[in-house]
C-alpha cells in the first residue's frame, strides 16, 4: 500500500531521517553528558498531503495501522500509542509554538527496525518535522527539530529520553562519528580509525523504552546527582567521587562518569584498539553497573569480542535487548557479521545482521 492507494491523493511532500548507532555514550545525554553516534544507511520516510477532512489522518505501512484524529477527540489523542503517539507529538508541539497545522495525510513507511535500538522513534519524530517544515514553509533549523522531536517523545510517547537520537538523526550522516556536548550542543564531526568499520547486528530480543527500566534508570541519576549536590553527573570527572553513594546510585553513577571519559579520551584521538578497548569497557559497564543487559545480548557481545579483527563490540541503544554494535577491521565486517549470527543463532537465538559494514574511511 502507498499513500495514494490509502488517501485517494498523491503526497505533496516526502522527507526522510536516519537511523542512529551510537559507538559510545550510552545513558549519558540525559545526565549532560557526551554521545559519539554516527548515523545508519536505514531511514524512516514520511509522505505529507493536507486532508479534504477536518481530521489528521496517520498511517503506517510496516504496521498496517490508521489512526484518525478530530478536534472532537484531542482530549483522548494524548493517550495514543505506538507511532501515531510520535506523530501526533510533533503536530501539537508546532501548534503550540502557534504554528497553524491543517488537517493532514500522513504516510509512514520505514526501514529502521523498531525495537533494535537504532533509534527509529527519532527518525520519524525528525522525519516528520522536516516534512512539515517543507510542507508549511515552517522557520525551524535541524537543532529545533531535534529539540521538537526529543519533546514529542517525552510528553507524547512517555519515554523521559535525552537529545542523542534526535540530534543524530537530524544532524549526522554516515560518513562521520558525531560527538556531541548535550548540555552545551556543541558538536564535532570526527573520522573512526583508519582501516575500520562498523558491525550492527540485532539480538532479536525486543524492548520497548517506555515500559522497560530507562524511566527508572534516568529517576536514579537525577537522584545521585542530588545526593552529590551537582546539576547533573556529567559535573563529575573523577570516578572515585561517586564511591561515597550507596547502591544502587553509586553504580549507576559510576557508568555515567566512566562512559563519559570513554567518548572524551575518543575525542583526543585513539587508535584502532584502543578504541575497541573502550568499547568493550562500555558494554561490561552497562552491564554490571548500569545493568541495562540481557542474557541474550551478553552472548552476542561475547561472541563478537572473541572473533577474530572484531576490536571491540558492546550493546547499543538504550538495552533491555536490542542491536550490539562491532568496530572491526576494514574489509571484514561482512564476513564477521555472518560468522558471528551463525554461532549466536546455534544458542537459540534469532538475531539478524542490520548493518554488515559501514565504513566511514572509504566514503
Amino acid at each position: 500500500m502507498d499513500f495514494q492507494q490509502i488517501f485517494d491523493a498523491a503526497p505533496t511532500v516526502q522527507s526522510s531521517a536516519p537511523g542512529r548507532v551510537n559507538l559510545l555514550g550510552e545513558h549519558t545525554d540525559y545526565n549532560d553528558g557526551f554521545v559519539l553516534p554516527t548515523a545508519i544507511p536505514q531511514e524512516t520516510t514520511v509522505f505529507l498531503g493536507f486532508s479534504s477532512t477536518n481530521q489528521h489522518h496517520f498511517y503506517s505501512a510496516e504496521l498496517e495501522e490508521r489512526v484518525d484524529i478530530t478536534d472532537s477527540n484531542m482530549d483522548s489523542s494524548s493517550k495514543l500509542q505506538g507511532f501515531a503517539s510520535y506523530v501526533w507529538g510533533c503536530i501539537r508541539l508546532l501548534e503550540q509554538m502557534r504554528h497553524s497545522i491543517p488537517p493532514m495525510n500522513v504516510f509512514v513507511t520505514s526501514a529502521v527496525p523498531i525495537g533494535s535500538g537504532l533509534s527509529s522513534s527519532a527518525a520519524l519524530e525528525v522525519a516528520m518535522l522536516r516534512g512539515l517544515r517543507s510542507l508549511l514553509q515552517l522557520d525551524l533549523d535541524d537543532v529545533k527539530i531535534a529539540q521538537l522531536g526529543q519533546q514529542a517523545e517525552i510528553q507524547y510517547a512517555g519515554v523521559n529520553c535525552g537529545i542523542m537520537d534526535q540530534m543524530a538523526s537530524s544532524l549526522a550522516d554516515p560518513q562521520h562519528l558525531l560527538f556531541l556536548d548535550t548540555r552545551t550542543l556543541e558538536r564535532q564531526k570526527i573520522p573512526l580509525p583508519q582501516d575500520t568499520e562498523v558491525v550492527v547486528i540485532d539480538s532479536g530480543i525486543p524492548r520497548k523504552l517506555a515500559t522497560s527500566g530507562y524511566n527508572q534508570r534516568r529517576a536514579e541519576c537525577e537522584e545521585a546527582s542530588r545526593l552529590l549536590k551537582i546539576k547533573a553527573l556529567r559535573d563529575v570527572t573523577d570516578p572515585e567521587a561517586v564511591e561515597t553513594l550507596p547502591e544502587p546510585w553509586r553504580r549507576r553513577a559510576r557508568h555515567v562518569v566512566t562512559e563519559n571519559n570513554r567518548v572524551l579520551e575518543v575525542r583526543q584521538g585513539v587508535s584502532a584498539e584502543r578504541f575497541g578497548e573502550l568499547m568493550n569497557a562500555s558494554h561490561a559497564s552497562l552491564r554490571d553497573d548500569y545493568e541495562v543487559s540481557v542474557a541474550g545480548l551478553d552472548h552476542l557481545v561475547d561472541i563478537l569480542q572473541k572473533t577474530p579483527d572484531v576490536l571491540g563490540a558492546r550493546l547499543t541503544g538504550a538495552g533491555f535487548g536490542g542491536a550490539c554494535v562491532a568496530l572491526v577491521r576494514a574489509g571484514r565486517g561482512e564476513a564477521i557479521a555472518h560468522h558471528v549470527l551463525e554461532q549466536y543463532t546455534s544458542l537459540g537465538y534469532s538475531g539478524h545482521i542490520l548493518v554488515p559494514a559501514l565504513n566511514h574511511t572509504q566514503q
